[in-house]
């Protein structure tokens, strides 16, 4: 009997949820204490997903593996992996007062001694609906070339805080779907007017509209992702590695990447249903946006029975 493809997914879980105020990802949010990382796992095991990589920090590494371990047993392999500080692929020594790790593309490198195969990425804390993760799962197990990446894309107006600004990829694609650049624009918010604006490097509140497609951290990878990371994680380190709070993100990367012509990377879009939460007033919005979907049959009230 031919043993399985492993088909991965790396949960970005690390965070410290310092603007939520406490660890967001182990949250309740569904009415039998039901995380939100709950709903994604269910999802990803029903698309085809096999293989759960947890990125988390080790001060809480128990408390979630005894909050997760058990319901995936038996349903998806499992692996627990770090994201701290000295965690990196070179022998470098950071600022002695930084207090944070690298960024979502680090985060994502960290996993590289458990994968070999095709992966996706998302976030702990957001909700990306069954339809994104069986859209990913199909790019992941069809693309034979290996010479492209994809991001599943969500229009920004849909992803927007009612209780303050959020961080946002905000994709460029080509009249084929691909990539043509990618920025991680910061302090996105609505005006009292409604408009959608983000304050730029030049001091100037930019427009952005209601459509326009950005990133929330869902990508499809190839393990081929690790040497790209560490080529350019050399220059940021030495570009900009000593400034305390300096990151480096997964679309800065992909950029460079499409910007080089070494990866291309695809559009996915599907009409899945997004949301999040960032500040601790988003989750009465987000448990509501979970009955409504219980009541509609798309999940057991008792998620794991």
């Amino acid at each position: 009997m031919t043993e399985k493809k492993k088909i991965s997914l790396v949960v970005l879980a690390a965070g410290m949820g310092s603007r939520y105020g406490g660890l967001k990802q182990m949250d309740a949010f569904g009415p039998n204490g039901e995380t939100i990382i709950d709903y994604s796992l269910y999802d990803a095991h029903r698309a085809g997903f096999n293989h759960i990589v947890f990125i988390i920090r080790e001060s809480f590494a128990e408390k979630f593996k005894e909050t997760f371990g058990p319901k995936l047993e038996g349903r998806m392999e499992v692996d627990y992996v770090y994201q701290e500080l000295n965690n990196v692929p070179l022998n470098y020594t950071p600022a002695s007062d930084r207090d944070r790790p690298w960024g979502t593309a680090h985060a994502v490198w960290v996993a590289h001694d458990v994968i070999d195969g095709p992966f996706g990425i998302i976030n702990a804390d957001d909700y990306y609906g069954p339809e994104s993760y069986e859209t990913l799962y199909n790019f992941l197990t069809t693309e034979k070339e290996q010479e492209q990446y994809a991001v599943v894309g969500y229009k920004l107006n849909n992803t927007l805080s009612d209780h303050g600004t959020v961080n946002r990829g905000v994709c460029q694609e080509d009249a084929d779907g691909y990539l043509i650049g990618i920025e991680e624009c910061t302090k996105i918010g609505r005006s009292a007017a409604g408009l959608i604006s983000f304050p730029g490097a030049d001091g100037i509140n930019h427009i952005l509209l209601p459509d326009t497609p950005v990133s929330m951290n869902m990508w499809g990878f190839f393990p081929s992702y690790f040497n790209y990371f560490e080529h350019e994680f050399g220059i940021f380190l030495a570009n900009e590695g000593q400034e305390l709070k300096s990151e480096y993100y997964i679309p800065k990367l992909i950029d460079t990447l499409i910007q080089s012509g070494e990866r291309k990377t695809k559009v996915l879009t599907c009409d899945a249903e997004w949301f999040g939460v960032t500040y601790r007033e988003d989750k009465e919005f987000v448990s509501e946006r979970l009955d409504k979907l219980i009541d509609a049959g798309v999940y057991k009230k008792d998620l794991w029975t």
